[in-house]
């Protein structure tokens, strides 16, 4: 048997390649993916080694608020304890730090950096002890006035800024312009993971980010002979409550540890569209497996015959199939390191600086690529390989041999059970009934996509032939037998398939998620903003204006009232939570906050808002108190009112006294203007766009702008998961090109037959084209069905959040359809040429 394996696999090493090629790209994605990450994680991991290597102990506040965001927020220090870290024994060298949010501006009005959706971009003093700094001069010198700043190379590189130029800086204060006075290094990188870095002077960098007489932390280096835990619990001994020593080693894990974060989304996402890749390649595997084997049907029955036992021919086609998925994933392995110097350039161009080292593979990396597509594969062929131990031995006398073409019982059965399973799944989604609606209706819509995928068969021949009801009008006989085709083998057909449907469906899914979320902007827009303009920074988590722009635009002539929009970070009984804050006097002439109990205008320091929905969920009324706990430490909180609008205001809504308190020199991420009656956008527009002109991140807009900006954000998320997705769609029309050309091997004779009744090469051609349209529209039709249902379920699950208004983009969705018809012609090019080129006599004698 092993011989005849070894056999069997030379045979068939065109249709074994073409298997392969599906679980080398999906192999290849999740492999360049693995070994980016680990690159990254050792590339980083040894860089912030080197670069704090000096500091051995650094002092901060214990006083933390983990923000809504995933990062933490500390209280400043009071500058006297730099006196005490530097009296304690053992202590060589002490600096206080001050850091902050901080963007640079070239000279051009062009921003360096987009914290908003990249690396962040802040600002800090430069530090003089030596080991304490880890940035190293390159060019220029040092800053020594409140008018010089050092900038990191890869901002210089990227704004094309030189030593001697004048930069702006915005921070909270007014925007700031320096003088290019050094270009610094991060260690042996240009810039701290893509990150956008200015320093000060101590003096202007205090000035800058940290409350007056404050520092955020104080770094100090250890004597001779005297470890870094020594240092920090001799430092912590005199240090009051609420300020912690942890050494060097501990912030260096934790930087290690942010970054990971920061880079953890981008791998995962990553991996997401490699499993998909995975998959499909699985339907493709399975489906190629059932064709080459229902082909084999006499050479296994011939096996069987001579005394092959059931238990030998499953073993041998699993071989085979472990010999494809070794063999394929191994070359996966190969393409993935080239696809992670690809990644490590898309990280690039994302603006995370990505220092230029080897390669890390781990062995690791290499045992789980291979061992997953292996996996996949062999899973893939089990049912062919039981349908091909199952083969009689009386088999062996039939003239031809075909898969069986019927749709079992247990199938459609079993196809109704799972797709019965999936529906009851997104109905507990979308009634609320579970823990998790969003879970529940991603589980009930993979089971609705695995019912469809079993079900398939049942229904193709009657779609297909629908779908095919022009084409005999159309194109004559090569419709009609092209009609013939897809339609007799309804199990291969839907198997076929269902690879495509997988793409599609989640490109459907993903058009109509993000066509609803933009209907939904518009509206929350259009009823609850009753302002006129809005001047938007295009930040979120970090970074905007100073406070004093919405101030300056109130006065503008012609403005009726403004607030500046800023978020606030909060530990809750129940976790993070976000504060909005506004200026409550002036913010209800601007947006209707749907008051549904108590007040909205004029909260007091110590007065919150809620949600009228967190106030059902958390059991609270008008006059409960709510404990909170800020960077400035715990504060109780009286609610005074409850209002509907939490889409626009979240759930929790304060003044920007408190916000002022809460979070010393935060930022406005926007400015919402309402003007006076009679007074039009356009009257206005000039005047706040000078008076904002200071601000290059400003953006003044009216409503329809403002919603056009949001959409534009969605626009480029879309790029970017259609370019992934395309990976799969390519996999899936490889299967399609397979599937075709298995297909003319197996009608050979048949091709011969029409060939020599009269049938010309470009009629053979064109039935084998549209043959294969009809297998890619079919799928297509499918999975925009199944991603329309998708969309709809979690559209309507997140109704709560605001996103409940329901679009289905035809427009996009019919091109998806046509492009897979497109894309049908090309996969049946080669299988098409092969079929016109067959030797008329040599098919007809074939068997």
């Amino acid at each position: 048997m092993l011989k005849a394996t070894l056999r069997s696999i030379a045979g068939h090493r065109a249709r074994l390649a073409m298997t392969g090629l599906a679980v080398i790209l999906g192999v290849a994605l999740m492999a360049g993916t693995l070994v980016l990450t680990d690159t990254l994680g050792r590339t980083f991991n040894q860089l912030f080694e080197d670069a704090f290597a000096g500091t051995d102990t650094v002092v901060r506040s214990s006083d933390v608020v983990e923000n809504a965001f995933g990062g933490e927020e500390r209280a400043p220090l009071d500058a006297s304890l730099l006196a005490i870290v530097r009296d304690t024994p053992g202590v060589a060298a002490a600096e206080g730090e001050a850091f902050g949010f901080a963007q640079l501006v070239t000279a051009d009005g062009d921003r360096i950096g987009n914290p908003g959706g990249g690396p962040p971009s802040f600002g800090r003093n430069w530090l003089t002890t030596e080991g304490l700094n880890p940035f190293v001069i390159t060019e220029g010198a040092p800053p020594t006035s409140s008018t010089d700043v050092v900038i990191d190379r890869g901002s210089a590189d990227r704004g094309e800024v030189a030593v001697g130029d004048t930069i702006t800086v915005l921070t909270t204060a007014e925007p700031r312009q320096f003088t290019v006075s050094g270009i610094a290094t991060f260690g042996e990188v240009d810039s701290p993971g893509g990150a956008t870095v200015s320093l000060y002077d101590l003096a202007t960098a205090q000035e800058l980010f940290a409350t007056p007489g404050t520092f955020a932390t104080i770094a100090a280096v250890a004597g001779p002979g005297i470890t870094q835990e020594e240092l920090a619990t001799a430092i912590g001994l005199r240090l009051p409550d609420g300020v912690e020593a942890i050494t060097g080693a501990q912030q260096t894990e934790e930087n290690q540890t942010a970054i990971g974060q920061a880079l953890g989304f981008f791998t995962t996402f990553l991996l997401v569209f490699a499993v998909i890749a995975l998959v499909v390649g699985a339907f493709i595997i399975y489906n190629t497996f059932s064709i080459v084997l229902a082909q084999r049907t006499r050479e296994l029955a011939l096996l069987r015959a001579v005394g092959a036992s059931r238990r030998q021919v499953l073993t041998s086609v699993l071989a085979e199939a472990a010999v494809v998925g070794v063999v394929a994933s191994a070359i996966g392995m190969g393409l993935g390191i080239a696809a992670a110097v690809g990644l490590r350039a898309l990280l690039g161009a994302t603006g995370v600086d990505v220092p230029s080292t080897a390669l890390v593979v781990t062995g690791g990396t290499v045992a789980t690529a291979i061992a997953t597509g292996t996996l996949i594969t062999l899973v893939a062929a089990v049912i062919p390989a039981r349908q091909a131990a199952r083969i009689p031995p009386i088999a062996a006398l039939r003239d031809v041999a075909t898969e069986p073409r019927g749709v079992p019982v247990w199938r459609v059965a079993s196809g109704l059970a799972v797709l019965a399973l999936g529906a009851a799944g997104i109905a507990v989604g979308l009634l609320g009934n579970g823990p998790s609606p969003l879970a529940a209706v991603g589980a009930g819509a993979l089971g609705v996509f695995l019912g469809v995928a079993i079900l398939g068969p049942t229904f193709a021949r009657p779609v297909t032939r629908l779908l095919a009801w022009p084409l005999p009008r159309l194109r004559g006989i090569t419709g009609t037998l092209a009609r013939e085709n897809a339609s007799r083998n309804p199990r291969r057909t839907a198997t076929t398939a269902a690879a495509l449907m997988i793409g599609v469906a989640l490109v459907g899914f993903i058009a109509v998620f993000a066509a609803s979320a933009r209907a939904s902007i518009d509206r929350i827009i259009d009823d609850s903003f009753t302002g006129d303009l809005i001047i938007d920074s295009g930040q979120f988590v970090e970074g905007g204006f100073g406070p004093q722009l919405a101030d300056e635009v109130a006065g503008v002539p012609g403005v009726a009232a403004t607030t500046g929009v800023r978020l606030v970070s909060a530990l809750l009984a129940d976790g993070p939570g976000l504060f909005t804050g506004l200026n409550t006097a002036t913010a209800g002439r601007v947006i209707d906050p749907q008051v549904a109990s108590g007040r909205f205008d004029t909260l007091g320091a110590d007065e919150v808002a809620i949600s009228e929905q967190v106030a059902t969920e958390e059991g609270l009324r008008v006059g409960d108190t709510l404990e909170v706990s800020l960077v400035t430490g715990p504060r109780t909180l009286t609610v005074v009112g409850t209002y509907d609008n939490r889409q626009l205001l979240g759930d929790y809504v304060v003044d920007t006294a408190l916000a002022n308190e809460a979070t010393p020199n935060s930022f406005d991420i926007q400015v919402w203007v309402a003007l006076e009656p009679g007074v039009t956008p356009a009257d206005v527009e000039a005047g706040v766009a000078s008076v904002a002109a200071p601000w290059p991140n400003a953006e003044v807009q009216d409503l329809t702008e403002f919603k056009e900006a949001q959409g534009a954000q969605f626009n480029q998320l879309l790029a970017l998961v259609y370019a992934l997705l395309g990976l799969a769609i390519v996999i899936a029309l490889v299967g399609i090109a397979n599937t075709l050309a298995l297909s003319v091997y197996e009608r050979t004779r048949e091709l011969g037959l029409m060939r020599a009744v009269g049938m010309s090469r470009a009629q053979l051609r064109a039935t084998i084209r549209w043959e294969s349209v009809l297998i890619a529209i079919f799928g297509a039709v499918l999975g925009v069905a199944i991603g329309v249902v998708f969309g709809w379920a979690m559209i309507t699950a997140l109704a709560s959040e605001g996103l409940g208004e329901l679009a289905i983009p035809v427009v996009t969705l019919a091109i998806v359809v046509v492009l897979a018809g497109i894309a049908g012609v090309v996969a049946a090019l080669l299988p098409a040429r092969r079929a016109a080129r067959l030797d008329v006599l040599a098919a007809i004698t074939s068997e």
